[in-house]
């Protein structure tokens, strides 16, 4: 039997006692559904919808990994909010972003994955604003996704994978020319410029390191 219990309604749905198979019939029918996002961990289930202010801090983050990556020549592939899932966990999860960057020449030209032999993203986003009742951050570290970005419209936190649970950190591993502070820093000024603007300010101070 399933039960329910909302939390701040149309954002957040909990439901408890859901069969891995309920979960993938979920990810089914919301697969063209960009306004519902998905988080199961052993027979929890969290539904969430989105505001506008974690989509417009999500798309900025990325375009900061995005304009990382170009200008010190890396290549990247971004899957988005691709569902990160292992029956064999009981686990699963559907990242703001997330991107491949040291692994990216094993997933060039993939369109479906086995995350039980196939490489997870080695990095991936996460927008929390209106606190997630799961432990996303234990599901990623099941998955062993190697760096978790976390910013909940205020505090941004890099957490990377070592020895199986996260530690938190002032620099990036996947990205080390970024700290923290200089993410934060742009983030919080999201709103004192157009973003392209701002995107052009973070290219050349990546630029002059």
């Amino acid at each position: 039997m399933i039960t329910q219990v909302a939390f701040k309604p149309e954002q957040i749905t909990y439901l408890k006692v859901v069969q891995w198979k309920t979960y993938q019939a979920l990810l089914y029918d919301l697969a063209e559904d960009s306004s519902k996002k998905l988080a199961y961990d052993r027979g929890f289930l969290e539904i969430m919808t989105p505001l506008p202010e974690h989509e417009a801090y999500k798309v900025f983050l990325g375009r900061l990994v995005w304009t990382t990556t170009e200008v010190l020549g890396l290549e990247v592939a971004s899957f988005g909010s691709t569902t990160l899932s292992r029956e064999n966990l009981q686990r699963g999860i559907e990242p703001d972003e997330c991107f491949y960057i040291q692994n990216e020449a094993l997933v060039r030209g993939k369109t479906s994955f086995d995350f039980t032999v196939d490489p997870v993203p080695d990095l991936a986003i996460e927008v929390d604003i209106t606190s997630s009742s799961l432990n996303r951050l234990g599901i990623y570290a099941a998955l062993e996704v190697a760096e978790v970005w976390r910013f909940n419209g205020e505090i941004l936190l890099i957490y990377c994978l070592k020895d199986g649970a996260y530690e938190v950190q002032e620099r990036s591993q996947v990205l080390p020319i970024l700290s923290k502070d200089i993410i934060l820093d742009f983030l919080k000024r999201r709103g004192e410029m157009g973003e392209n603007a701002l995107l052009r300010e973070f290219r050349q101070w990546l630029q002059n390191q």
